[in-house]
């Protein structure tokens, strides 16, 4: 039973984009996307056939890697920074909503 496509592309995880897709929607080369999932910030979905494909949020980060490096940062540092910056977010929303469902009492 597959999804619905409207269900699919709204989700930010679906792996909707091939890596040639990917490359040319971020202006980068494959190589740099497969240099990324070396680096372990982006882990693509691999299909039947073992191609990546890769997911809207994995394209922000990829963005944001491609965006650091363009700057001068290494590669492996603008991946373990981003890592630590999604970790902090990640902890800091959980936070929150513990927060929000403790009362006073």
């Amino acid at each position: 039973m597959g999804q619905n496509p409207d269900d699919m592309f709204g989700d930010e995880d679906y792996p909707a984009y091939t890596i040639g897709q990917a490359a040319e929607m971020l202006d980068t080369s494959q190589d740099f996307l497969r240099r990324l999932d070396e680096a372990k910030l982006i882990d693509p979905h691999r299909s039947a056939g073992g191609h990546r494909r890769y997911s809207r949020y994995q394209l922000r980060l990829a963005a944001r890697a491609r965006e650091m490096v363009d700057q001068g940062t290494a590669l492996e540092a603008a991946c373990r920074i981003i890592i630590l910056e999604d970790q902090l977010e990640e902890a800091l929303r959980r936070n929150e909503e513990q927060q929000g469902t403790q009362q006073p009492g």
